[in-house]
């Protein structure tokens, strides 16, 4: 069942500038975390998103709107029946002079798959969950369709390194709404790895410094308790 998020209804008016992304994904925890990284606050009026569950109904959605209320494809590439790499073959048939901008998402970074699905058109692919560094990129492909220059990274961007991932507490509350929590705190714990990751090498200098000193300094007090006892003897 198709469901929109972050602009009204499916039917609702889009202000110009919004990008309307068809979002396909047969899982709702990756569907919903990217619903919400697209309709959060930082990014608001950036994107209008209509989420499907499979990649027939978002032929359906295309064919009923004709490819016209429909800015961009975001899909899974993994699904039942009908793949995201056939829905991506699907689409650039629909309007072969003007085409609509399909991003492939997978959580398996595979060379081949990723080849191919950038032979068979696609403007990119994306290793799930999404993050917040990916939304510049659907701005680019937006923006290269409309035939604009690429928008510099906006407040949605900078408030990656800020604003974690919260979901509402109607959510919150479902065990899918958990989930996808889950999924977003991962997502922050992953970049704070990362930067701990930058800082190891100095980190362990120290630590070998703290123990080479500990250790020279043992050596030092065993050596003087040692000499104490061979000059009382030689006095003696």
């Amino acid at each position: 069942m198709a469901m929109a998020v972050g602009g009204g209804g499916g039917g609702a008016e889009v202000g110009e500038g919004v990008t309307r992304v068809l979002l396909v994904d047969d899982s709702p925890v990756d569907r919903r975390v990217a619903q919400l990284l697209l309709s959060s606050d930082s990014c608001a009026g950036s994107f209008h998103v209509i989420a499907v569950d499979s990649a027939k109904k978002a032929m359906e959605l295309l064919g009923l709107k004709d490819g016209k209320a429909i800015d961009m494809v975001l899909t899974d590439y993994c699904m039942p029946e009908m793949t995201g790499y056939d829905l991506l073959k699907a689409v650039k048939a629909l309007n072969p002079l003007k085409p609509i901008p399909v991003i492939v998402m997978s959580s398996e970074d595979e060379p081949q798959r990723i080849s191919r699905c950038l032979n068979a058109g696609a403007e990119d692919f994306i290793v799930k969950p999404l993050r917040r560094k990916d939304v510049q990129r659907l701005r680019n492909c937006s923006a290269a369709r409309s035939g604009k220059l690429a928008s510099p990274p906006c407040e949605c961007d900078a408030a990656a390194k800020r604003k974690p991932l919260v979901l509402p507490p109607s959510a919150a509350g479902s065990p899918s709404g958990r989930r996808a929590n889950f999924a977003g705190v991962a997502m922050v714990l992953h970049s704070s790895r990362v930067e701990l990751a930058q800082h190891f090498p100095l980190l362990l200098k120290l630590v070998v410094l703290a123990y080479a000193v500990l250790c020279v300094g043992e050596l030092l007090h065993r050596w003087s308790s040692r000499g104490g006892c061979s000059l009382a003897l030689w006095c003696a």
